[in-house]
């Protein structure tokens, strides 16, 4: 279905309201029970959505999570008051749960006892027929005809007590994913991609919890900026300071201190806690209540010997550098990269399909810088599976991606 243009946009209809109502949200186990049993009763797939308060919380955790089904209608539960949905969980055991986006929920309902045994995510469907525009509303409106009312998805859902409106949205989120999931299933068979969103819905389901991130400090905005490693370890440490304290205190890190200011410290190496007041920022009267906290930070990465300064590039941590550096350190690793690159675009675009969801840049990475020997077809279909392709990635990429490296 085509996007509307011009006049026609302004026609599609907006759905302001669920059909059947605003529920309360759950928060005793009476009602948690009451909605076991109507789930357990009724038929077909089960909608399925989770609010968050990123960028207001240190957590993920869920903090609203929302649920419809034919037979039971929408339900929220408040995992605050509620905080075991593994009943839940065991009464979906086996019916199809839909979610859009599914993995950035699937975390934080894992939590909560919530594990599905079938999925059918709407977002990564979306993407596989070469969507590049998968935000929920925008794929309800080019699939379904249907405008939501605008939402609240950057708000902070720890809030207690929910606003009504904020409710409206989040019941809209679950509303028409049964509908949308049914267009979007018809439109995979007609592409005979039905088997590849199995395959990817498989892997979603099959994710294992990401093991921690190596130098997460590394990703600070604008951390570039710093030209030396003493600055990186001032950068560093201001940045694990931070970080304590903000899970500490269950607060998104970049309320407590933002990076532009841990970099405008790292830069100006502020020798005593007034230069470091005269920085922006530092000097707000929230921040000056913080003031010993961060010149400490700032003292320690001055008294570290130069052996333990981090260096100026940090690799992946198993010997394969940042892209940026393969002309340097590999060239015809580089060349490699660019040739597969190429190639995946290629691939891409003959089959409607977005590039990342081809083969994950990762795989595409690792396999161009430790290619296996020799280098032909049936050594990268090995790889390439060893790597965590599926095998729909690996029937269409790997002969293509053979004849890249060897060029």
């Amino acid at each position: 279905m085509a996007e509307p243009e011009g006049d026609s946009a302004a026609a599609v209809p907006v759905l302001r309201e669920p059909r059947d109502g605003v529920p309360e949200p759950l928060t005793d186990t009476a009602g948690l029970d009451a909605l076991v049993a109507r789930l357990r009763d009724g038929t077909g797939p089960v909608a399925i959505d989770a609010e968050r308060a990123s960028g207001y919380r240190y957590s993920q955790r869920a903090y609203l999570v929302q649920l419809r089904r034919a037979g039971a209608g929408t339900a929220l539960i408040d995992p605050i008051e509620l905080p075991d949905l593994s009943g839940v969980g065991a009464a979906l055991d086996g019916v199809e749960w839909i979610l859009h986006a599914a993995g950035q929920d699937l975390p934080c309902l894992a939590e909560v006892g919530m594990h599905p045994t079938e999925l059918f995510d709407t977002e990564l469907a979306g993407r596989l027929l070469g969507d590049e525009r998968v935000a929920l509303g925008t794929m309800v409106e080019r699939h379904l005809g249907v405008a939501l009312e605008k939402g609240h998805s950057a708000a902070d859902w720890s809030t207690r007590p929910l606003p009504r409106d904020w409710l409206v949205y989040a019941a809209l989120d679950v509303e028409l994913l049964v509908d949308l999931r049914d267009v979007l299933a018809r439109e995979l068979e007609a592409a005979g991609k039905s088997e590849w969103a199995a395959q990817e819905f498989a892997a979603l389901r099959a994710i294992p919890e990401p093991a921690p991130r190596r130098d997460p400090w590394r990703r600070t905005s604008g951390i570039h900026r710093l030209r030396t490693r003493r600055q990186l370890a001032a950068a560093r440490e201001l940045w694990i300071a931070r970080d304590h304290y903000a899970e500490q205190r269950d607060v998104a890190p970049g309320r407590i201190l933002p990076d532009s200011a841990i970099v405008d410290a790292a830069r100006n190496d502020p020798s005593q806690p007034r230069d470091l007041a005269a920085l922006p920022v530092f000097g707000g009267p929230r921040q000056r209540r913080q003031l010993n906290r961060w010149f400490a930070a700032l003292e320690a990465a001055r008294g570290l010997p130069d052996d333990e300064l981090p260096p100026l590039t940090g690799g992946s941590g198993d010997g394969m550098p940042a892209t940026s550096r393969w002309r340097e350190r590999d060239p015809e690793a580089a060349a490699r990269l660019a040739a597969a690159r190429a190639t995946i675009t290629e691939i891409a675009e003959q089959h409607t399909v977005l590039a990342q969801n081809l083969l994950a840049s990762d795989v595409v990475r690792r396999l161009c810088w430790e290619p296996p020997q020799p280098v032909d077809e049936d050594a990268v279909r090995t790889r390439l599976a060893a790597l965590g392709a599926r095998p729909w990635q690996v029937e269409l990429t790997a002969g293509p991606l053979a004849q890249a490296l060897q060029s």
